[in-house]
């Protein structure tokens, strides 16, 4: 049993049209009219494919293929929203992997024991609205529905009118529901896999991720006749404060990272002092107890060169998910199909937050990688070659099917 090479290459190539970039890449910010005609191809292939679609009333999608027997299903999923100027690759093509899986069991004329689905997750990056991972983690309780809901982007929308806006606040409750199994494909977004040459990674778990925003006020003036000796410049112990996390992961050792991704300044004009920066802050460790200290030498860091600049601050860690182990017998079950594909394969952890990592706490999880050129993800550039992503989704169907009952 195989997918239909030429058949997904298709739908990658339709959907990936949807917010398509001068430069080949992709912006589908969540709940952005581009999501929404995304979602809306989606779902009209979802029930050309026959299944029974749903919505909740975080916007997630679900697409049932009935089984045999009345038992929980086995979901596979992702997302389908991307961060801006961001690549092809990520998130939406598990999504269709995983319609591709289900539509090669028709293909097959194969049934199974439990039903097979598909989940497509809103708000999966937290590029738009923070945090990520906002449709499984309410989905698994993690995250109340009203905060998802009063979520707000750089404009002041929040998160539940633009949901409704765009036709996708579903009646559905958004909690967790009965499940065989949960698997994602997703692209690895690192080297490891091209460096070794091996086309499936079997991913093993998620690494611990904190963030942390971060808001200096310092006094906005004039650049020109304000003394140097006068200065509170809060964009200054912004600059202190985004190399001091960077040396963070130096101090620790290990397999730490450390990213500043956003400053907004204001008054962002070039003849004037800054009186106000908000930063965001991304700690990432496979170790729970690095990660702790990692975020508190960012205390004392902020701390510290504020009072150098003579500043005040407000700093929030408002985000922490902890490290993620999957389920040994979903892990096994995708390390078999790779293996009866007879094609490379090996273990490996995601430094990257996935819905996975939500899934893992109310369904037995497991995920498949497949290798990112160059290691290279969150850009234009972004790509897997086709005889990997035919691999991975090789592997998610032959998973699927096995712990469906095919």
């Amino acid at each position: 049993m195989r997918i239909n090479r030429k058949r997904l290459e298709e739908s990658m190539e339709a959907l990936g049209r949807i917010g398509e970039t001068p430069r080949g890449g992709l912006t589908r910010l969540a709940l952005s009219d581009e999501d929404r005609h995304g979602r809306d191809l989606l779902v009209g292939w979802m029930r050309g494919a026959g299944l029974q679609v749903s919505v909740d009333q975080m916007g997630n999608i679900f697409g049932l293929r009935p089984g045999t027997e009345a038992l929980p299903p086995v979901f596979m999923g992702s997302h389908a929203d991307s961060v801006p100027t961001g690549g092809k690759y990520d998130g939406q093509l598990g999504v269709l992997c995983a319609l591709e899986a289900i539509r090669s069991l028709d293909d097959e004329g194969r049934r199974t024991r439990h039903p097979v689905g598909m989940i497509i997750f809103t708000n999966e990056e937290g590029a738009r609205f923070q945090p990520a991972m906002v449709g499984s983690g309410v989905m698994a309780g993690k995250i109340p529905l009203e905060d998802a809901y009063n979520a707000r982007d750089r404009d002041g929308k929040r998160l539940g009118e633009e949901l409704e806006r765009i036709g996708y606040i579903g009646p559905e409750p958004c909690i967790p529901r009965p499940m065989r199994a949960y698997l994602e494909l997703h692209i690895e977004q690192g080297p490891i896999l091209e460096e070794e040459q091996v086309p499936v990674g079997v991913v093993e778990g998620i690494v611990a991720i904190s963030w942390s925003r971060l808001t200096l006020h310092g006094v906005q003036d004039h650049a020109g006749p304000t003394p140097m000796r006068m200065r509170h410049d809060a964009l200054v112990a912004a600059a202190e404060v985004v190399s001091g996390v960077r040396e963070i992961p130096r101090q620790i050792r290990g397999n730490m990272v450390a990213t500043v991704g956003r400053l907004d300044v204001t008054p962002n004009i070039p003849n004037a002092i800054p009186g106000r920066v908000t930063m965001s802050i991304d700690l990432r460790d496979p170790d729970e107890h690095n990660l702790s200290r990692a975020v508190g030498m960012v205390d004392r860091l902020v701390k510290a060169e504020a009072r150098r600049e003579g500043v005040t601050y407000e700093l929030e860690h408002y985000w922490r998910v902890p490290r993620t182990a999957f389920d040994a017998e979903v892990v096994n079950t995708v390390e078999r199909a790779a293996k009866s594909l007879g094609c490379g394969h090996r273990r490996i952890l995601s430094g990257a937050g996935h819905d996975a990592q939500y899934m893992a706490a109310i369904a037995p999880t497991g995920m498949i990688f497949v290798p990112s050129r160059a290691g290279r993800s969150h850009c234009e550039e972004e790509l897997t070659p086709m005889d990997d992503v035919e691999h991975g989704a090789n592997t998610l169907l032959l998973a699927a099917a096995e712990l469906a009952g095919a």
